[in-house]
């Protein structure tokens, strides 16, 4: 009787253990589960960009109501969880003294203060020593803004720029192959039909080669060749001269009047060795960034709060008290390109993070659930729809070919003339075989004397049938 009390009893605790392991709590006293929901204390920055995280006080509802990007994409989140979270928003702000790296100090604070910071908070690997991370929601790098330059790039060599070195090489290389091949093809012509004058082949001499073919399409000449092969080769190659001509004008035509937008500063040496003034985001590890990573001289760094003083400070300049660069995350960039995009872009190199995320205490169970959350969101389309509402249609994480603008006009190369070289090769390699088949049909019949007198399998079938019936 005993032991079936005893198994009752322990059976009854396996239950009730693994209904408790399969309930999404958090460690600690911070799960707090009621009428079937957890209760969730949210902490958000006050200070910052108001279109990541954007804190006003609700006075008709006694309550504070947050907005923003961040805002938008936790409670995107939340809304695909597998179950139901009641949220207390409750603001921080530090101290003054601590503002250069407020991010630090809220989530130091959390261990004891809230359950999930949201907002603008990059995941780094010295901040998941006292937090866990969800999985990013959006990616990110530390990048400059610069001013634009407008102008036109001209040198004494702007004359070569319209063709790549490659389709200049092609050039030289068909020119002296259809040189050549004319060459063989007129080697045995005397003198022009119907003009007197010196020999035809003192125009064709080795020397010419690729003189010729050039000179044809720039200052064409009549019955410059006899043969008929020969004709036809010219006409191909003028064909292929009439299209490069044409796309050479056009992109030399670009390249010298359309206006150039291109960086004032192409990378971060050239601001470090002119002795600039750079700016950053106040309370960023940007900061970090620009001395250990960049190598800057922390005089040289002034801190900002938000994109107008970005904007006054670059419009003043180095020289006036401003600054020559702006230097952070990816995300901020964008949305100061979005705002003043027309006289500024992206430049330099880029120090890649792995972006913003949520944090958690450590070993929260609740990290899991909303990395989960996160990739649902991304995947399911809605996280387009956010970007799109704060930053444009542009991904705030990906590349945004309008913002960073390509101060080199692109050359043609000569992949863009492939095809018309091929014809012009196989062109000309016909007409000359057609030309010149005497000299093929004589390495033919060369070839077959030589078979048959060296080798016997090859002789007359017809000898060697009769040879074997008169034995």
């Amino acid at each position: 009787m005993k032991d079936k009390c005893f198994f009752s009893i322990f059976y009854w605790f396996l239950i009730v253990l693994l209904v408790l392991l399969q309930s999404p709590t958090v460690n600690g006293s911070n799960g707090r589960l009621k009428n079937g929901e957890i209760k969730l204390r949210v902490t958000v920055p006050i200070h910052g960009f108001p279109q990541f995280v954007y804190v006003v006080w609700d006075p008709s509802q006694q309550k504070y109501t947050v907005s923003g990007y961040c805002m938008d994409v936790f409670y995107a989140v939340v809304t695909r969880l597998p179950f139901n979270v009641s949220l207390h928003i409750v603001p921080s702000a530090v101290e003054l003294n601590q503002v250069s790296r407020r991010h630090h100090a809220i989530l130091k604070q959390m261990s004891t203060e809230s359950e999930v910071v949201v907002g603008d908070f990059t995941i780094r690997a010295n901040r998941s020593n006292y937090v866990d991370f969800t999985v990013p929601y959006t990616a990110s790098g530390v990048k400059m803004v610069v001013p634009v330059q407008h102008g036109r790039d001209q040198n004494m060599w702007t004359f070569v720029k319209p063709f790549s070195w490659d389709l200049w090489l092609s050039i030289i290389i068909i020119s002296t192959f259809i040189g050549l091949a004319i060459l063989i093809m007129e080697r045995n012509v005397s003198a022009l039909p119907n003009q007197e004058g010196s020999p035809n082949q003192k125009k064709l001499c080795p020397a010419t080669i690729l003189w010729f073919p050039i000179s044809q399409a720039i200052l064409p000449e009549r019955q410059v060749v006899v043969k008929s092969c020969s004709r036809f080769v010219l006409m191909v190659w003028l064909l292929l001269a009439l299209v490069l001509m044409q796309s050479y004008t056009a992109n030399l035509t670009s390249i010298l009047t359309l206006d150039q937008l291109r960086p004032s500063f192409q990378n971060v040496n050239d601001l470090r060795r002119g002795g600039y003034y750079v700016g950053y985001q106040s309370g960023s590890y940007v900061y970090d960034v620009l001395i250990d990573q960049f190598k800057f001289d922390p005089s040289k760094l002034r801190p900002y709060s938000n994109i107008t003083e970005y904007y006054d400070s670059l419009k003043l300049g180095s020289k006036n008290g401003g600054v020559a660069a702006i230097f952070d995350e990816v995300p901020y960039l964008k949305l100061y390109l979005k705002e003043y995009g027309s006289n500024y872009i992206l430049a330099g190199p880029e120090y890649r993070n792995a972006g913003f995320g949520f944090a958690f205490p450590l070993n929260s169970n609740l990290t899991a659930y909303f990395s989960r959350g996160i990739l649902n969101v991304i995947e399911s389309g809605l996280m387009n729809e956010i970007e799109e509402k704060y930053f444009g249609k542009n991904e705030i994480g990906g590349e945004d070919s309008s913002a960073e603008i390509s101060s080199a006009f692109l050359s043609l190369s000569f992949h863009s003339f492939a095809g018309l070289f091929i014809i012009a090769g196989i062109s000309t390699l016909l007409a000359l075989l057609i030309s010149e088949r005497f000299i093929w049909q004589t390495l033919i019949l060369t070839a077959l004397a030589f078979t048959q007198r060296y080798v016997p399998h090859f002789s007359n079938p017809v000898q060697d049938s009769t040879h074997g019936t008169v034995a």
